[in-house]
């Protein structure tokens, strides 16, 4: 299968090592994959403020680049659930429809497509996972507390089977952390409390590095960390599972 690596805007010019640790991460796992070097923003900022026509460009690029590819994967899930979901303002060609049905997050790829688990990672700390809400809700990564479906999720699968780590079981492990994108922008005070708030779960249960599938809730709950000085590490859920401390 030829794989095409959809690496998000804000991961490209922040967090360059999450990128890194996937592209790594999929190649140890033997999959063919391909980084189209002309890939730019896939359009959710604009259709998450309401201008989705103006999104248009952006998202038939995405599909310009990647149309020629089994499978598109990225580490996260905010940006695959809206090429998955808010594609459809485009024409739904034979190319737009294939880029829908096989965008997936990194976790769900590895999981469902190569049907793998332990991944031979090591990473000997407490660990406390943060569930994005696109990916949890959007992407159905898990199960969600206010369902009565039974309990599954495929970041913890991914995550049990690292060795040495601890997965810490937090006091409300799937609320919300505040980010929203433009809602961290336009309800700031609100975002700060839920992202306070959210931390202090991990603090609470003994957790040394918050994880996650997506990068921007991570980036909102890293700066709140580092404004007040607060004893945890932030790591993409990539970056563990291609540890081997």
């Amino acid at each position: 299968m030829k794989v095409g690596l959809f690496i998000p805007c804000y991961i490209n010019q922040l967090y360059p090592q999450v990128a890194i640790a996937t592209l790594e991460l999929l190649e140890k796992l033997g999959v063919d994959v391909y980084y189209p070097t002309q890939q730019t923003c896939c359009g959710q900022p604009l259709g998450n403020s309401g201008y989705e026509e103006d999104s248009k460009g952006a998202c038939l690029l995405f599909v310009e680049n990647f149309n020629e590819y089994d499978y598109i994967v990225g580490p996260s899930g905010s940006c695959i659930y809206h090429v998955k979901k808010h594609f459809d303002i485009l024409e739904q060609t034979p190319d737009v429809i294939k880029i829908r049905n096989n965008a997936y997050e990194l976790c769900e790829f590895i999981v469902k497509v190569l049907g793998k688990k332990d991944l031979g990672a090591s990473f000997p700390y407490r660990v406390g996972l943060h569930k994005s809400c696109h990916g949890l809700r959007g992407l159905h990564l898990g199960s969600c507390s206010e369902r009565m479906d039974p309990h599954f999720s495929t970041e913890e699968d991914l995550l049990n089977s690292v060795k040495g780590l601890e997965l810490m079981k937090l006091n409300r492990e799937d609320e919300c952390c505040g980010f929203g994108g433009t809602f961290s922008v336009f309800e700031e005070a609100i975002s700060v409390k839920m992202g306070k708030d959210k931390i202090q779960d991990h603090l609470d249960n003994g957790v040394e590095v918050i994880t996650g599938a997506d990068h921007s809730c991570l980036m909102h709950l890293e700066g709140l960390i580092n404004r007040n000085n607060q004893p945890l590490r932030v790591l993409h859920i990539a970056e563990i599972l291609n540890s081997s401390i």
